[in-house]
């Protein structure tokens, strides 16, 4: 390893929050077919504005034996080349209308930003080769309106995989050809879906400048379930144009790929974190499972709960623990792999006795799909967790309100006062532990 591959292996590492995380995600990547390990979508943009920490970071995923396959835009190069010479742009539903004259533009500054970006790679000591054409063949999408677009009938994978079998990095253009061999425009967005139906990738990657999907107050949306949020999300006036595009988009390519495929939007910075840690550091995707309301418990969701919240925390429940609880509702997802449990507190304000995701659902989204059904269900909320549990970072970010003792951290949401967030955290502090003692068990737990 050269000295700046261990340069970019240490900044990379260095944003991880956990170095076990990184190395599960690293051995679930590589079990994977190299073809089918990512997709990465960049847009002309941040070829424009960001194109040596791009080439880093994805630097970073070719010195561990990963291969994404790029796929890149040029659409601000397009717009301002255009304008250079005197040619005006027209868009119809989106699509950039190609003409001729257009044409002429339009190909030779797609193929520069290829080389410009293979180039950057090769800087970083990546082996990578730009694919400018023979990956989709087209059909017009409507010569009388559209011109030289094309609408993708057949993507062939045989240049990308022969690529990635040399140990080369794949970057892909988004121009295809007719049968006739007309070179012809394709929408990027379009290209990267088709692509990805073809290759079925373990993870789909969105770089944007913004780094994730903002809701109506400008914050970062950590996770999306499709199942779950895809209508609500719709209804909102703050979720319009391109985002609304994006999102049916995404559900388009989603739809008929695997519960476990994936699409994360998120940053070049973050691109490490987002495929590397549970948090990640963007907003993940999924077309997810449904979260039930459970108030009773069939006996096969009795023994899978327990399972469940045992695993998690690596603890065993008392036996008369489910007895005890006033309980308001249980949370349960669809398969079994994340449940809240809530119950009575006090003033009014619900208490979140247990909150449980098996890691693999936190690496998937489950947990933050949860959560957010949590905050929409209860605006108020409280409750505790031992000092040493690893999950209290993330707890931290969720509360508005925290104390400490010995044994526990209290944490707190949606209170009307500092005072009935003290009350309710006293309270958190006072209440029955739901484990056996640490000398029947080990673990963390809440």
């Amino acid at each position: 390893m050269t000295t700046n591959v261990r340069t970019i292996v240490r900044e990379v590492l260095g944003q991880l929050s956990s170095s076990k995380e990184a190395r599960l995600y690293l051995r679930q990547f590589s079990s994977v077919d190299a073809l089918n390990f990512a997709v990465v979508k960049v847009g002309g943009g941040i070829i424009e504005n960001q194109l040596e920490e791009l080439a880093a970071s994805l630097a970073f995923l070719w010195h561990l034996g990963l291969f994404p396959i790029v796929l890149h835009g040029a659409g601000s190069q397009l717009d301002q080349a255009l304008e250079d010479a005197g040619v005006a742009t027209h868009k119809l539903d989106g699509l950039r209308v190609t003409d001729e004259a257009t044409m002429a533009v339009v190909r030779p500054v797609i193929y520069r930003t290829n080389r410009k970006l293979v180039e950057a790679l090769e800087r970083h000591g990546v082996r990578a080769q730009g694919i400018q054409h023979g990956v989709f063949s087209c059909d017009y999408h409507d010569q009388q309106r559209y011109g030289l677009v094309g609408k993708i009938n057949a993507v062939e994978l045989e240049s990308i995989r022969d690529t990635i079998n040399a140990g080369v990095l794949p970057v892909v253009t988004c121009l295809g050809e007719s049968s006739a061999g007309q070179v012809l425009n394709i929408n990027a967005d379009i290209a990267a879906r088709e692509l990805v139906w073809a290759i079925k990738p373990h993870k789909v990657l969105f770089i944007t400048p913004t780094g994730g999907l903002l809701d109506g107050n400008g914050e970062l949306i950590s996770a999306i379930s499709l199942c779950e949020d895809y209508q609500q999300l719709m209804q909102q006036d703050w979720v319009h144009s391109g985002m609304r595009l994006k999102l049916e988009q995404i559900q388009q390519i989603l739809e008929p790929l695997p519960p476990s495929a994936s699409v994360s939007i998120t940053s070049v910075d973050n691109m490490a974190r987002e495929l590397f840690t549970h948090e990640g550091a963007g907003t993940l995707i999924r077309q997810g499972e449904r979260i039930y309301h459970l108030e009773d418990l069939a006996e096969e969701q009795h023994r899978l709960l327990i399972e469940l919240l045992e695993t998690s925390f690596a603890r065993k429940l008392r036996p008369d623990y489910f007895s005890t609880l006033k309980l308001k509702t249980i949370l349960f997802a669809s398969s079994g792999r994340a449940a809240a449990i809530i119950t009575e507190g006090i003033g009014g304000v619900a208490y979140l006795d247990k909150f449980a995701v098996t890691p693999q659902a936190r690496g998937e989204g489950l947990g933050a799909t949860l959560w957010q059904r949590l905050q929409t269900e209860y605006p108020a909320l409280y409750w505790r967790s031992r000092r040493a549990n690893p999950v209290n970072n993330w707890y931290f970010q969720q509360a508005g309100f925290t104390a400490k003792n010995d044994t526990w951290v209290g944490f707190a949401y949606g209170m009307s006062s500092v005072v009935s967030a003290a009350n309710c955290l006293e309270d958190a502090f006072s209440r029955e532990d739901g484990w056996l003692p640490l000398n029947n068990s080990e673990g963390l737990a809440t």
